[in-house]
């Protein structure tokens, strides 16, 4: 059943990603961005990634693709304009060269071992949300932190910098 669910979210996944490029329409080409997001998803839990496919499902589908249509909305562009002008020969063939790299990196790679084991017999018990969270905050908790606060200090000097000055 794995094998059925792995092909259509591979498939649907590259449907909607020509269907990003290919349409003309820049609401529809960013609904169909919002298809390939979620099937990528869908490809994280058949790996047993939950939380990697929640934050796409978060941070990507979410945050980043509302942000891209508040975009759009504020361009006014017309279905009817050219965005970009659209070279289907360059397109096909960077498109076979990333499907040879994606082929070579496949048969070269260890998950391609023949006895068909899959990545996920590897997860230990816990699960790798909770491995994810004992390993962030045990082992990385320093560089965490810091991280923590450097990212303070920059929301502190945009705010800074944002802030409007009274004319003297």
């Amino acid at each position: 059943m794995q094998p059925l669910f792995f092909y259509y979210f591979a498939g649907a996944t590259v449907i909607s990603a020509v269907l990003t490029v290919g349409l003309r329409n820049p609401v529809y080409g960013t609904l169909a961005l919002l298809s390939a997001f979620l099937h990528v998803a869908g490809l994280f839990i058949l790996l047993n990634a939950e939380f990697i496919a929640a934050i796409q499902i978060i941070i990507y589908a979410g945050a980043v693709l509302v942000l891209y249509l508040f975009v759009l909305m504020l361009l006014n562009l017309k279905s009817t304009e050219k965005v970009v002008q659209r070279q289907w020969g360059v397109a096909i063939f960077f498109g076979a060269v990333v499907l040879t790299e994606i082929l070579l990196a496949l048969f070269k790679s260890p998950a391609a071992a023949p006895d068909g084991s899959t990545p996920g017999a590897n997860v230990p018990a816990a699960g790798n949300t909770e491995m994810l969270g004992l390993s962030l905050f045990n082992d990385y908790l320093l560089p965490f932190e810091l991280v923590g606060i450097i990212l303070l200090g920059g929301i502190i000097g945009a705010l800074v910098l944002a802030k409007q000055h009274p004319a003297r």
